[in-house]
């Protein structure tokens, strides 16, 4: 019964300081080896890095205008997500990084993205920026050409990643995960961090 009574004692113990963590504690280190960081460009060619967005979440996928059926999806679950958050969207930053810089200019992606949600910001870059953009957020990508064709498609990992309103990395939604499931876990992590700015 002592022994009972002391492991009671120590679980409430450590939920009691794990309680005390920050939000950002809690829901960092899902996924290692993460570096939150880009240096790319809007539709109108400016620059823009994850520094930008201080304050607000960003909400970030990697994709291509080509991709013939997860980069639609992703998109429609982001808008969706946006939709169900309400006024709570306003506290975050929806972007799709293209991993097709080659066709992907800024126009295309804007005109891509928008048919989604005009909110959804679609960032793109030369060639290397846009490698050391994936591979800071530890996704692969590789061109996969057609048999005697100069077209191709692109394999890319797929998922939406979250970043806190310090830029860090909070957790990655998996592909194909339920959108009510994203936006309940969304509204919780929101809920914990105060009031941030508005969209830009």
């Amino acid at each position: 019964m002592i022994r009972l009574c002391a492991l009671l004692l120590a679980a409430l113990l450590c939920f009691n300081a794990a309680a005390a963590q920050s939000a950002h504690d809690l829901l960092a280190g899902e996924t290692r080896g993460i570096n939150p960081r880009y240096l790319l460009q809007d539709p109108n060619g400016r620059s823009v890095t994850s520094e930008d967005f201080r304050g607000r979440f960003q909400l970030i996928s990697f994709g291509y205008t080509y991709c013939p059926d997860v980069c639609p999806t992703t998109l429609v679950e982001m808008a969706a997500i946006l939709k169900q958050l309400g006024d709570q969207a306003d506290r975050l930053q929806p972007i799709f990084i293209t991993v097709d810089p080659e066709r992907d200019t800024g126009k295309v992606l804007q005109t891509y993205t928008e048919f989604f949600d005009p909110h959804i910001l679609g960032l793109t870059g030369p060639p290397a920026l846009v490698r050391r953009a994936a591979d800071n957020f530890r996704i692969r990508y590789a061109k996969v050409r057609e048999p005697g064709s100069d077209n191709y498609a692109v394999d890319h990992s797929a998922g939406m990643i979250l970043l806190g309103p310090d830029g860090q990395f909070i957790k990655k939604f998996a592909f194909a995960t339920p959108v009510d499931e994203i936006t309940a876990q969304l509204v919780e992590i929101l809920g914990a961090y105060q009031a941030s700015p508005a969209r830009r």
